[in-house]
């Protein structure tokens, strides 16, 4: 699988950007590549947390729907100065596939993670969110791809781990049903992200994720309303800390984060722009049990552990393609 198929939910606003070929590796490693890579490891890691806390006070798909909508204005708006309107042009089959795409990351995959937030601890579901890479090779497998052997090693070993994440009663207290939320989120982000590589996008990744993102943030809308998550809702009653979440997801994970990995995509070994994958996972555990006080028990830890060696494997796998 390669590295955009393998991004997870709450990093939804970075959906489809088209890799271009991986530069030559031997090249050094500039500091402003590690410092992009960083800010990809720490932000899109931090976006469990956040989301966490902004389920704490607000509705789970309205405030998912404004996060991606406000994000996907703003970007278009920065390609549109940055490049001109006609980078924002696209065909009708082009629209069309990015409203599909958007609807399966964003209200799907991202959108369901939200929901499970509001029950599983923001490091568990970060975890189970890993697995990605695991049902993007089952996918190409079932389209007749071959991944080869090694991958799907990483593909028994990722099943094991999420086996062991999802025995009940693991997490303490978290009910079943959100965790099947994630599991469910993660298949669906990893149809969108096949998906994305083999229906017509529109050429320039930015103005598609733009697209995307609005058109996932109308559905995540649609759905909390029709869920009636605006019933009793009291804007005055959000916390603060809910508020500067949401604009912290907004403007870092939706757009500086975003921007650093496009850009990586473009500047560095996607070898090394992979290995996010699973790092990100670990600075969401590490993060929830630092701030929130999260919960890590040995069968978390355990399988948590299991679930980021098969992501390795598949990705050292790909990498080597």
């Amino acid at each position: 699988m390669t590295a955009q198929a393998s991004r997870a939910p709450s990093d939804a606003a970075s959906a489809d950007v088209t890799t271009p070929a991986t530069p030559a590796t031997g090249r050094r490693i500039s500091g402003a590549v590690w410092g992009a890579l960083g800010i990809v490891y720490v932000v899109w890691g931090s976006t469990y947390l956040g989301i966490r806390i902004v389920v704490e006070t607000l509705p789970p798909l309205l405030s998912g729907g404004a996060r991606f909508i406000t994000a996907g204005l703003l970007l278009a708006a920065v390609v549109a100065w940055r490049q001109g309107p006609a980078a924002l042009r696209v065909t009708p089959k082009q629209l069309a596939s990015a409203v599909v795409v958007g609807l399966l990351l964003i209200l799907g995959g991202n959108g369901l993670v939200v929901i499970a937030e509001t029950s599983v601890p923001s490091g568990l579901a970060a975890l189970l969110i890993a697995i990605v890479p695991v049902f993007v090779v089952l996918l190409r497998t079932a389209f007749g791809e071959r991944p080869g052997l090694a991958a799907f090693g990483g593909v028994v070993v990722g099943l094991a781990g999420l086996a062991v994440l999802t025995v009940p009663g693991v997490s303490g207290d978290v009910k079943f049903g959100g965790v099947l939320l994630v599991i469910v989120a993660s298949l669906l982000w990893s149809i969108g992200s096949f998906s994305s590589s083999k229906i017509p996008m529109p050429a320039n990744p930015f103005a598609a994720s733009a697209y995307e993102m609005v058109a996932g943030g109308i559905g995540a809308l649609l759905v909390g309303l029709g869920r009636g998550e605006h019933h009793g809702l009291d804007l005055g009653e959000v916390s603060t800390r809910s508020w500067v979440a949401l604009a912290y997801l907004i403007v870092f994970g939706s757009l500086i984060a975003f921007t650093a990995y496009a850009w990586l995509l473009h500047t560095a070994p996607l070898s090394l722009v992979a290995t996010y994958a699973y790092v990100n996972p670990v600075v969401a555990v590490f993060l929830g049990w630092l701030i929130l006080g999260e919960q890590l028990s040995w069968p978390i830890v355990v399988g948590g552990a299991i679930v980021v060696a098969g992501v390795c494997l598949i990705v050292s796998t790909e990498r080597r393609r």
